[in-house]
This record gives C-alpha cells, sequence and structure tokens, in this order.
C-alpha cells in the first residue's frame, strides 16, 4: 500500500511503540511517518514504564505482549496490540484481554485503521474543551452490581443530560439480555442500524457514518437491540464501535452487562470512567463485591454510586468501602421516576430530580465544560 495514499498533516509527538522485532518497527515507523507522528519505542517493558501511562497512544507489539503483561504495566485506554497477519490467523483477541489492550491491528490489513488513528493525535491540538486529553471523546462505562440496580437508567440519563449540556452522546447497549436501552428511552419505534446488522464489523468505522445509521433525535445517538434473538457481538465489533464514538462524539456510554463477556471487557477496558450501581441493601452489596472484582480487573477507574433508599440503613461510604472502591455518587430516591419510565418519558430528561442532578455532578468530573450548559 503506498504511503503517499495514507499521508495526513499536523505532526505530533509521543505515541509510544513497544517491540522488539525490527520488521515490525520499520512498518510503524512508516506508518506513523505517513500519519505525521513521531514514535517513541522501547524494546521491552522496562524501557516502556517511565511513558507508558502518559503517551497519548501505545502500540504493542505481538512479539512483546506477554511481557508486557508479566511486567504489570498500568492498565490505560488506548492501547493497540500490533502483529502481522501470517495465514488468515485469527487476531488474539485473548492475548489483548490480558493485556488490556482494546484493539488488535493485524498488518497490512489494519494499516489505514491504524494510520487514522495516530492522524487521530494530530487533532488535540485544536481540540475542543469537551474532548479528551488527546482530542478524542471521553468514554463512561456504567454496570450493575446486581440485576434492577438501576445502571441502564444511570447510562441513559447520563447520555441524556451530557446532550443537554450540548455536547455530542453516543449510548451503547453492550447487555444482549438487558432488553434494551432503546426501551428505556422510549425510542424502540425510531428506525436505524442494530446490534444484528453492526456485528460483523471488524475493521474502521467511519465516524460519521456510524452516527449516521444508528436511531437518534438531535445529538443523541444509540446503538441498542432489536426485538429479534439475543446474538453474540465480536470483540472487534464492540471496540471499533466505541471506537468510532470515541472519535465522532464528545461522550460515549456504555451500559454493561453484570456478567462481563469478551465484547463488555472491551467496553470496559477502553473507559476512562466506570461506575458500579449498588442499591444500598446488604445482599446488594454482597452481590457487588463479585462484579466489583471481575470490573477492577478491566478498568483502573472503578468507582460505586449507591442508589437509596436503604431499607437497613446502610450508609453509603459504608457500601463503596467494603468493595474497596471510591464513592463517586448517590441517587437519592425519586419516587415518580419508575412510573414515568413506565409510561415512556426519557431519563432526566427534564434537567431536575435526583437523577439528573447526579448525572450533572458525574458529568462534571469527567467533562469539566459540561457544568454550566446542563444546569
Amino acid at each position: 500500500m503506498s504511503t503517499k495514499s495514507l499521508a495526513c498533516a499536523n505532526p505530533l509527538r509521543n505515541a509510544l511503540a513497544v517491540t522488539a522485532d525490527p520488521d515490525l518497527l520499520d512498518e510503524l515507523l512508516r506508518l506513523a511517518a505517513a500519519a505525521g507522528v513521531t514514535l517513541d519505542v522501547a524494546v521491552d517493558p522496562a524501557a516502556a514504564r517511565s511513558r507508558y501511562g502518559p503517551a497519548p497512544l501505545v502500540l504493542v507489539g505481538l512479539d512483546s505482549a506477554q511481557a508486557c503483561q508479566r511486567a504489570s504495566l498500568p492498565r490505560r485506554s488506548e492501547v493497540v496490540l500490533v502483529g502481522r497477519a501470517e495465514d488468515g490467523s485469527e487476531p488474539p483477541w485473548t492475548l489483548a484481554q490480558a493485556l488490556g489492550a482494546t484493539h488488535v491491528a493485524m498488518l497490512p490489513a489494519a494499516e489505514p485503521w491504524l494510520v487514522d488513528r495516530l492522524c487521530d493525535l494530530a487533532a488535540r491540538r485544536g481540540a475542543p474543551a469537551a474532548a479528551g486529553v488527546d482530542g478524542r471523546g471521553h468514554v463512561m462505562a456504567v454496570i450493575g452490581g446486581r440485576g434492577g440496580a438501576g445502571a441502564s437508567v444511570l447510562a441513559a440519563g447520563l447520555a441524556v443530560t451530557a446532550v443537554r449540556a450540548g455536547l455530542r452522546a453516543l449510548l451503547v447497549d453492550a447487555d444482549p439480555l438487558g432488553g434494551g436501552i432503546d426501551l428505556v428511552l422510549g425510542w424502540e419505534d425510531i428506525g436505524g442500524l442494530r446490534w444484528p446488522e453492526l456485528r460483523e464489523a471488524s475493521g474502521p468505522v467511519h465516524p460519521s457514518s456510524l452516527v449516521d445509521a444508528l436511531p437518534r433525535r438531535g445529538e443523541l445517538v444509540v446503538l441498542s437491540w432489536d426485538r429479534g434473538e439475543p446474538v453474540a457481538v465480536p470483540p472487534e465489533a464492540m471496540a471499533a464501535a466505541v471506537d468510532a464514538g470515541r472519535r465522532g462524539r464528545d461522550l460515549v456510554v456504555v451500559d454493561l452487562p453484570r456478567r462481563l463477556d469478551d465484547s463488555a471487557a472491551v467496553a470496559l477496558r477502553g473507559a476512562d470512567r466506570a461506575l458500579l450501581v449498588v442499591p444500598a441493601e446488604l445482599r446488594a452489596a454482597a452481590a457487588a463485591a463479585r462484579v466489583a472484582a471481575l470490573a477492577s480487573a478491566h478498568c483502573a477507574s472503578l468507582g460505586v454510586v449507591v442508589r437509596g433508599p436503604a431499607p437497613g440503613r446502610l450508609r453509603p461510604r459504608e457500601i463503596a468501602r467494603s468493595l474497596g472502591l471510591p464513592l463517586v455518587g448517590v441517587l437519592r430516591p425519586e419516587p415518580g421516576l419508575a412510573p414515568a419510565l413506565e409510561r415512556g418519558a426519557t431519563p432526566a430528561d427534564s434537567g431536575r430530580g435526583p437523577l439528573a442532578l447526579l448525572c450533572r455532578r458525574l458529568l462534571t468530573d469527567l467533562v469539566p465544560a459540561a457544568t454550566e450548559a446542563a444546569a
């Protein structure tokens, strides 16, 4: 493939490549040059450690993946496992999961996608205040500590509140058995692409094409399920969808299942922040401990949202302390919320009430620019 055909402008330094494979390194340097990005290079995990966290993007060679895993490098988003495809071999998603990588790029097929990712780094210089540190959107994941915890309602409320704040949001339903988050929004009759049609995606998804194809109202777009039989979403399809949302939206909110499959784990590893929703009940806290143990392995920025009421007078901080996680929010009882949702109301759409207030606070922590506009 011609390097000239892949080139883009606006050089930017400090992407990191970790590989001891000279042939793979030559390929990565060629692609970085095409994208106008200078790669920092580390031949082993020891050399990479000081730069692994601060780098806006890390490319780990297939030859170095197991060594990086054994070295216990810090979990972070924006890690791509890169290798060369041989004899039609399948992408090594099991190794990627162990490493904490959110994407697998097998060359030469993934060359255009990888150059596109490197080109994205140049956007950080002109990034709007709502965007992340690398000029891309934020990703927030929400998971219930037990069934019926209210994670889907919180996820929907966060996306709706983000749009009220003037942000562009994508709400992703990663739970094939959850009934469909479009039902939570009252959007089941809105046409557009849903998971069964997108599940075969294994490469780049152009952000604008994805947004145009999904159900939407204003600046909120939703990727959910249809009413047919549940289907498994390949990890590469989830990675492609979340990545397209990060590139094309200011905020991506992912509603996760309690039992993490490979696709949900990919979404969780790519999250800037994850929220574990726990009702203020003893049995719920006990169930949430198991979920927390699994989720913490994929996301270091996991925090607890405690939902009232508390029939046994359990305090939110006591619940968070028992889980060994920080308390990031408390959802006060909102008696009219459940009946309103049953009538097809959209969570937090009015901007009033405990749910809307909590969503504004949570978004403020992640996207400070959203504070005043959402009020």
